[in-house]
């Protein structure tokens, strides 16, 4: 253990700063501090240690015989201070370049690549590196696990089951859409499909813990459907593809955002069915832990551009 003697670096800088400027002013220029501040520090250096370390005089400042003894064996330190400082740069630089996120299923899709090319523009323009990001594609609940458990430090969610020990900043919304097969006989009615209609239609659904899923059932409750009054799904199934391929088949109606559909709903695959007095309307969320925003510059500028883009 190191004695109450060994001086702190910053005392260290400023000593070799005096006897290579030769004043206390110029040292504290040097370093961004006051004289008064300097002169200070000087005089509980020398108490710390014990000498007499400078000689001041009106033509400046020098070292003592003691002071140019300490300085000489503190050089080797300061070196060693001075590498483990640039190395410490070095790892920062480098895990400032790389950001992973988790995101569910719909947003890493529709949204994500979006997002990462406005942000590489935005990099570029400013003269910085561009951040490489690592994506993981889960739903939503597995997306809150990750980053709960530190294995992610931001993660974007389509759920709204809004976990209370992460933070949680709105980016945006989407829209379901209640989508048939062109042969299905929702496809050519000419009344808007009530909530209670839907809530009671076997559907074609995405897997247990998707924000999918569960803003749907969510909604349908806010509509003033019982949790008894949904239908158990005719099928589930662990992607959006699947799903928009199953209601394509024919073999149930399906519910699903309106990104997912948008192409085939354009093409004639699949029928959007109007809902009478009801908008499957769902927030989309960023999420991370610690404090009011994420430490990675590149996270909170992703942030930024999910809520513009919103």
């Amino acid at each position: 253990m190191l004695s109450h003697h060994v001086p702190d670096l910053v005392a260290i800088q400023l000593l070799t700063a005096v006897d290579e400027l030769g004043s206390l002013s110029s040292a504290a220029q040097r370093l961004g501090m006051s004289q008064q501040a300097v002169s200070m520090r000087m005089r509980s250096l020398e108490l710390q240690v014990g000498v007499i370390l400078l000689q001041r005089t009106p033509r400046g400042t020098t070292l003592t015989e003691a002071g140019a003894i300490v300085l000489g064996w503190s050089t080797e330190v300061l070196a060693a201070a001075e590498r483990l400082d640039a190395g410490i740069a070095s790892i920062r630089s480098e895990a400032l370049r790389q950001l992973d996120i988790a995101a569910s299923r719909t947003v890493a899709e529709y949204l994500v690549p979006r997002w990462l090319l406005a942000l590489r523009g935005r990099q570029e323009a400013a003269g910085q590196v561009a951040t490489q990001i690592g994506l993981t594609v889960v739903n939503s609940e597995a997306v809150i696990e990750l980053v709960r458990s530190g294995l992610m430090p931001l993660g974007f969610i389509e759920t709204p089951a809004l976990p209370n020990d992460l933070r949680v900043q709105l980016i945006g919304f989407d829209e379901l859409k209640v989508a048939v097969a062109p042969s299905h006989p929702w496809a050519e009615r000419t009344t808007p499909l009530t909530a209670i209609e839907l809530a009671r239609t076997p559907l074609v659904t995405r897997e247990a813990g998707s924000g999918s899923r569960l803003s749907l059932e969510q909604l349908l409750s806010e509509a003033g459907i019982e949790r008894s009054e949904i239908a158990p799904p005719r099928m589930s199934l662990s992607t959006n593809a699947a799903v928009r391929t199953a209601i394509v088949s024919g073999i149930a109606p399906g519910a699903l955002s309106s990104l997912a559909i948008a192409d085939d709903i354009s093409l004639g695959r699949l029928v959007d069915v109007p809902m009478e007095g009801f908008i499957l309307r769902r927030a989309l969320s960023a999420i991370w832990q610690g404090g009011t925003q994420p430490r990675h510059d590149a996270a909170r500028a992703l942030i930024a551009i999910a809520r513009t883009a919103g």
